[in-house]
Formats: structure tokens, sequence, C-alpha cells
């Protein structure tokens, strides 16, 4: 089985080939770096432009990769949703007419049902239900990874995603875009002892995550503190507030293993810290490879795959979806959590 993935819910444009026994035959991927540089963050119309412009050349090119035609593909899997609406829609409406026009199924995949799945690419001794630590640049949760198709949320967020807090913290430090590896960098340089940032909801009986108060306290010290100080020390607070609210949920479920991932799962110290959680829990750990972390399409392929293979597919009239939560049925919490 061959599934042609698509992905460009946000400021990446990918496609990629994935066959059913783990093997990437092709992946090509198109970065938006430099358009949005400028405004220290990703500007929706030009993404969803940009992505108009780079997605059938990248198909194309991933189909020439592999050396294969959109005949011999199996079905065709696309993010349908969360993220830019603009973006998801340039995906989803392509991966529709390829699907038609070749008389394959349509696999209309969660965004973040890819991140979930995509340690099960790499480890293929990965079973159910593992822990997941989801955390990106829009989402910051934890799940129980029961099966495919199936998660139960036991933490979100309840104001920002911990990666929108690492690209507002590299903004607001001057260091760049994209933040979060601006971030780590800087943070090498500095001390993490230097500025004291506050740990919210550390320790708390609340489930969930907030890094609101973070952010502002990174705003306050800007100024009285070096650039490198204040990122060793942002970093060393995200890091305590992943550990507190990870060991917590530990607590609640039995899991096979502690799996993290998301863009944020590319952080070096984040995943070091949840290895070491890991080990004193007596579980595996999983982490994707770097480029299995960030925006991809071989994540996409491979959720279509498995979902393929349990027989789930959707109909062409499937809509994109700006907000579209992995876990239906779980409590909305204050704040922004009832977003996902």
């Amino acid at each position: 089985m061959i599934v042609l993935g698509l992905e460009s819910s946000c400021d990446e444009t990918a496609a990629a080939l994935v066959m059913h026994d783990r093997r990437v035959l092709a992946h090509r991927l198109a970065g938006q770096e430099a358009a949005h540089a400028p405004f220290g963050g990703v500007v929706p119309e030009i993404a969803a432009r940009a992505h108009v412009e780079a997605l059938e050349p990248l198909i194309a090119a991933a189909l020439a990769d592999a050396g294969l035609t959109l005949g011999q593909v199996d079905a065709v899997a696309a993010t349908a949703g969360p993220g830019l609406i603009g973006g998801v829609m340039v995906g989803l409406v392509t991966g529709k007419a390829l699907a038609h026009a070749a008389g394959k199924p349509l696999i209309a995949v969660n965004h973040l049902e890819g991140h979930a799945l995509s340690p099960r690419l790499s480890d293929p001794d990965l079973d159910f239900p593992y822990l997941l630590l989801l955390v990106s640049g829009g989402h910051c949760q934890l799940l129980l990874v029961e099966s495919v198709a199936r998660y139960r949320r036991l933490a979100t967020t309840i104001d920002d995603a911990v990666g929108e807090a690492f690209d507002k913290t590299a903004k607001l430090l001057g260091l760049g875009f994209p933040g979060g590896p601006a971030v780590e960098r800087a943070a090498a340089l500095g001390d993490a002892r230097k500025v004291p940032l506050p740990r919210p909801l550390k320790g708390s009986p609340e489930p969930h995550f907030s890094f609101a108060g973070l952010k502002s306290a990174v705003s306050r010290a800007v100024g009285h503190h070096a650039p490198e100080d204040i990122a060793a020390s942002f970093q060393a607070a995200v890091v305590d507030c992943l550990l507190d609210r990870t060991k917590r949920a530990l607590a609640s479920v039995e899991a096979t293993a502690l799996v993290v991932a998301g863009g944020v799962a590319a952080n070096g110290a984040v995943r070091a810290s949840m290895q070491a959680l890991a080990e004193a829990h007596g579980l595996r750990f999983v982490a994707p490879p770097l480029w299995l972390c960030t925006d991809n399409a071989a994540m996409i392929a491979w959720a279509g795959a498995e979902r393929f293979a349990a027989g789930l597919t959707d109909p062409l009239d499937v809509p994109a979806r700006a907000r579209w939560p992995l876990d239906p049925s779980a409590e909305a919490v204050r704040g922004a959590g009832v977003k996902a």
C-alpha cells in the first residue's frame, strides 16, 4: 500500500509517499521562512498564496523521486485541519482533486493525529496505548493514544501553546524567526539562573498548561537582563512546566511508553527532560527524528496509511476545519483551552 500525503496547515508545504511497511519513498518540502521573517511570525494570507504556488510542483517532484505515477498510489491523504484555514483548504482541495481524478480513496487527516502517530512511523515497536506530550506552535496537550482514531485528552493549554510562547519570546528578544530554534541556540549561551521567571500551574491539581503569564514575565525582563540569560531562563521554565504536568498525567494512566511529538519536540532540553522522566517511571521513551517533529507530509501519509488499514476513508465533501479536536468528547476548560 502506497499513500500520497499532503501537508499545508501552516507555513510548510509538503508532499510525501509512504508505504505501509514504513518506507518513505519520497518527501518534498518547501518552507516559507523568508516570506514571514520580516513580520516575526506567520502571515496567513502570505502562507496560503505560497501553498498554491508550491504544492503542485512538490507533488510532481515527489512522484518523480519515487518513480511512480498517480495511478500507482493506493490512497491520497491530506491535512483537513486544524490550522490556518486558507492553507488547509489549498491542500485538502488539491487532495480531493487528485483522489477524484485518479479514482483513489481520500483520507482527511487531522494534523494533530499526524503528529500523534508519527512516532509509530519511525519506531515499529511502539504499541498502543502510549502517553503523548504533543507540543507545537498551536497546541500543548497530553493525550492517551489508545489506537488509531481513539484519543483521550488528559490536559490542554488554557491560553497559549508552548510553541507560540517560544516564538513570542524570540520576537521579544530580537532573535529572529522561526523562534523555537533561535531561542534554543541563545539559551545554550545563557545562564538559566539569572532571570527569575514563573512556572504557571506547576504543582496545581488542575491538569492543564498555561504559558501566557510566562510570556508576560519575559516581556518585563527584556532590557534588564542579557537576551541569552532570558532565553535560558525561559527554556528552563518551560521544561519545568512540561515535566510537572506530564508527571501528573503519568500517575493517572497505564501506558506502554512516554512519547513526545510536535515541533517543540525538536528542542533538545525538552527531549532530554522527557527521556529522563520516562526512565524514572520505567517506561520506554520515544520521539520521532527531528525532521518528523516539524510539519511534514510523511506523517500525514503515515496517518493516512494507518487510517486506511483500519478501513477509515472520507467522502469528497469532507470539510476543511480551522479547529478539530482529537478528543471531541473532552470537557471544555477555562480560557482558550475550549478551542482544543
